[in-house]
């Protein structure tokens, strides 16, 4: 049995991974890549209102790194794909005051200035929603955890190329770096911190 979610709004950051036009327009599952975004923007609507931040990180896929590997995503030599692919898609939502990050890497972190920016707000824990769940999900929440920030996986807010794939990370990852929860848990806990 998981322990009720408990959260401080104006100490969390919602950090979204990759709802940009490359990803969403993806054969996504378990869960369908329209709700992962609207789950994503329930999401972030409770926290802004709460006081909390709402973080969007986009890949810039032209130049994302690519390395010699058995399974890349893109073929070796292809063209580069148009500048729309790395724009955020309207349905997310960003907002004026909202932060948004460019990285070229799977990660957050790595080359970016989000750690800089969340310790600015004075953040402690952050939630993760976003496109892939193995992939930049996982790869963010790594490098949060080695960088000591509690974090909440709101799991029908994110998705992955395969069912198996979100599922392992899931439960076999995520649990050991924090805590997995459903998108009515997380913005319960959010509505639940701001009558402190």
């Amino acid at each position: 049995m998981t322990q009720a979610l408990s959260l401080d709004p104006k100490t969390t950051a919602l950090v979204q991974i990759d709802l940009q036009h490359s990803n969403v327009a993806r054969q996504l599952a378990p869960h369908p890549a329209a709700q992962v975004v609207q789950h994503s923007v329930q999401a972030a609507n409770a926290l802004r209102a709460a006081g909390g931040t709402i973080v969007f990180v986009r890949v810039d896929v032209a130049q994302l790194l690519t390395l010699p590997a058995d399974k890349p995503l893109r073929a070796p030599g292809s063209p580069p794909p148009p500048a729309a692919a790395s724009e955020l898609v309207a349905e997310a939502g960003v907002q004026p005051g909202d932060l948004v990050i460019t990285k070229h890497q799977w990660g957050a972190f790595y080359g970016t200035a989000l750690d800089q920016q969340l310790r600015r707000c004075g953040i402690r824990t952050i939630a993760l929603t976003g496109i892939a769940t193995n992939f930049g999900v996982e790869s963010t929440a790594r490098a949060a955890f080695d960088r000591g920030y509690e974090i909440v996986f709101v799991e029908d807010a994110m998705s992955s190329i395969s069912a198996d794939a979100h599922r392992f990370s899931v439960e076999q990852i995520f649990p050991y770096v924090g805590r997995v929860r459903s998108t009515a848990e997380f913005v319960g806990a959010v509505s639940a911190g701001t009558t402190r």
